[in-house]
Formats: C-alpha cells, structure tokens, sequence
C-alpha cells in the first residue's frame, strides 16, 4: 500500500466516523433549538435564565419544558372530561373553513403513523417498481377505502415507497395483493437498507415476530 492510499484510507475512514456524529450532532441541536422556543410562552419573570440571574437561556431547558407539556396533555385527555375537551375542541377546527380540513387530514395522517394500534409501516413488503422484473422494498399502509375501493376490481393493498436516501418522500400505490411480496424483516431493518441504499443490508437476525398473513 502507498502512502498516497494510506492517507486517503485515513481520510475516508475519518470521515465515515466523524460525518454520521457531525449530522447526529446537528440534528439533535436543531430539534433541540426548536424545542427551547417553548421558553417564549413563559412571562420574562418565570424563565430559567431570569431566576438564575443568567443573561442567556440554558440550552435544553425548553426542550424539558415541551416534553412536560406533552405529558401533561397527554395525561389530560387520557381521563373523561379531558376526552370530552379534546372532542369538543376538535369539533370546533372542523367547522372552521380552511383550517378544518387541514387539521383533519394532519390529524388521520399522525393518527395512522403515531396510533399503538395503526397498521401503517408495519411491515416491509417487496413489489416489483417501477418496471417489471425490478423490486423495490415497501410499507404495507392498508388497504383501499371509500370510493376508491368501488372501482378497483379484486382484493388490493396500499403500499408507501420511500425514496433513497430520503424516506420522508416516495409514492402511494395501490396493487393486487398477489403482486406484494411480504419480506420477513421488521420495519427499522428495512428502513436501513432503504437509507444505506442497500449498503446496510438485512441479517437473519433482524426478522421479524411471527404475525398474522397479509
């Protein structure tokens, strides 16, 4: 090996250590910071940074802050008269024009993704995309609802793409259930693959628990 090779080995190597931390690190603080805007909902008199006779804001304590609001909400509409609000509340943005619709459709949208008991992105299937005799992996999501399901003739699934390296975006696509593949790898497995563009791939151990056929 040359020195020129062992030096660009050094380089790479440093850089498959430091650009994953770098991204995390950048991540973490961007959530954070957006998460330290919670602080502004407080009177001047009550934040951290004021108590302490500080003349800046502890980094984090906002993020505290929104968790405990989160709990607290949580906690709330899990009891009677807290459901009861939250229904009454959710009654009142349907009514609204342009913010009913919108709050609605978010709503189904986390609903289906952040629910215990949705069925979205359970498991990985592989369908052959976007031209015969070439698969791609994909969620199971559902199956065809509503109007939709009256023109489609035979038994379908709704299955979610996700675009490499980005799996926030992709495509819905409705197919036969015949043509879906069910993979026997969990969704965070897939999910890497997905985003390693097939570089991380699958080990026997990463299968998932036994469920119900499609």
């Amino acid at each position: 090996m040359t020195k020129k090779t062992t030096l660009k080995t050094y380089f790479l190597t440093g850089l498959l250590v430091l650009v994953p931390l770098g991204i995390t690190v950048w991540v973490l603080g961007a959530v954070i910071g957006t998460m330290d805007q919670t602080l502004t909902l407080l009177p001047p008199s009550w934040r951290p940074a004021h108590l302490l006779g500080l003349s800046y804001d502890l980094p984090g304590i906002g993020a505290l802050l929104t968790l405990a609001i989160v709990f607290v909400v949580g906690l709330f509409a899990q009891n009677f008269i807290g459901a009861k609000l939250v229904q009454w509340w959710e009654s009142l943005l349907a009514h609204i024009p342009v913010v009913g619709p919108l709050y609605t459709s978010v709503k189904q949208v986390s609903d289906t993704l952040l629910s215990s008991n949705g069925n979205a992105f359970r498991r990985a299937v592989l369908i052959e995309y976007p031209r015969r005799e070439s698969y791609t992996i994909a969620f199971l999501t559902g199956t065809p609802g509503g109007d939709v399901a009256e023109h489609l003739k035979g038994d379908y699934v709704s299955v979610y793409i996700p675009t490499t390296p980005n799996p926030t975006s992709g495509f819905f696509l409705m197919l036969p259930r015949t043509d879906v593949i069910e993979l026997d790898m969990t969704v965070d497995v897939a999910l890497k693959y997905i985003v390693s563009m097939g570089v991380v791939a699958p080990s026997v151990s990463a299968r998932r628990p036994t469920e119900p056929p499609l």
